[in-house]
């Protein structure tokens, strides 16, 4: 192979590299899943962990009464929609390193204890 055509070929091979780690960046998200308790004001998990940026906790509802998935800290605040029995509750944001609340927002819920950590790093 001629020496120009070698070169040609490796900057090629450099540049599509390189779109690739950036598109993966760019693209990179977490979802996090737990579920509320069948039985009791409680979510499955007391702690959570995400990478920063883009974060989506779902949360699963297998209880009689209604619940959703809300996160604060650090300026966010952010609630899902409330669903009964058998629906799935969705909160997505973008967050910074640190550590947030996730919680259910359904009036009374929080204060009962249906709360927890999520560290994010």
């Amino acid at each position: 192979m001629p020496r120009a055509a070698r070169r040609l070929l490796i900057a090629a091979v450099v540049a599509v590299a390189a779109v690739l780690a950036v598109a993966s960046v760019v693209s990179a998200a977490t979802t996090v899943s737990l579920r509320a308790s069948k039985t009791k004001l409680a979510f499955n998990h007391k702690t959570l962990t995400a990478k920063h940026g883009k974060v989506t906790l779902v949360m699963a509802n297998p209880s009689g009464l209604p619940h959703a998935i809300a996160v604060e800290g650090h300026g966010v605040d952010k609630k899902g929609k409330t669903v009964n029995k058998g629906g799935t509750s969705r909160v997505a944001v973008t967050l910074k390193k640190g550590t947030y609340t996730f919680y259910c927002p359904v009036d009374g819920h929080k204060a009962a204890g249906m709360k927890g950590k999520l560290i994010v790093s």
